[in-house]
């Protein structure tokens, strides 16, 4: 009997950590970045033509270029991998994640870029410098930081029906902590001032 709870135990272990893995994957920064730029870009632009050019130039900065950069420094041992576990790693990989979508800032509001798509890449800077600073001290959770902030984005744009979503940000909280790749604290933490970036920064440039 004793052995039969344990192998219980054992599966819903796996089952706990394969679904946290699953979520981490699925609800990372890179392919939230993608999929927001791609929402904002239809409600915002002209045509859906104009809204697809858009969405893929926006996207080249904000996730193609940024994932390469991070593939590459897996390969080169240079970031444990592809969620950067060590913080001391983090701030790297973020710099350069804020020069990438720096220029494509400039490169979409010098092409006249919708004003929602220009408030979206800003915000995102702003978020990513902010996360330099929390990481020089401290592991904040970017995937709940990068989760709470395409909720309260996604709500601006499309609604407040959409906050709903904040569900989502708790289930993205709950499988870093299951992978044991944060507190709950940090989690936390980043879904706060994911929001609070976001939020703000958004609403003031738009």
């Amino acid at each position: 009997m004793a052995e039969e709870k344990v192998v219980v135990r054992t599966e819903q272990r796996r089952s706990r950590h394969h679904l946290a893995t699953l979520v981490t994957e699925v609800f990372a920064p890179v392919p939230l970045a993608a999929g927001l730029v791609a929402v904002v870009a239809f409600r915002s632009a002209a045509s859906p033509a104009a809204a697809l050019g858009w969405a893929l130039l926006a996207a080249i900065f904000t996730s193609v270029l940024p994932l390469f950069y991070l593939i590459r420094g897996v390969r080169r041992r240079q970031f444990t991998d592809r969620h950067v576990r060590l913080r001391e790693q983090r701030p790297r990989i973020l710099l350069v994640g804020v020069g990438l979508v720096a220029v494509g800032l400039v490169l979409l509001t010098r092409l006249g870029a919708p004003r929602e798509i220009v408030a979206l890449l800003v915000s995102m800077i702003a978020g990513l410098l902010i996360a330099v600073l929390i990481s020089l001290r401290w592991k904040a959770s970017l995937h709940t930081a990068s989760a709470a902030g395409t909720v309260v984005i996604l709500a601006l744009v499309l609604g407040p029906i959409w906050l709903a979503l904040f569900l989502l940000v708790g289930l993205v909280g709950w499988a870093r902590v299951e992978l044991g790749d944060h507190t709950p604290a940090q989690a936390a933490v980043g879904a706060l001032v994911g929001a609070a970036v976001a939020g703000t920064i958004f609403t003031l440039v738009r």
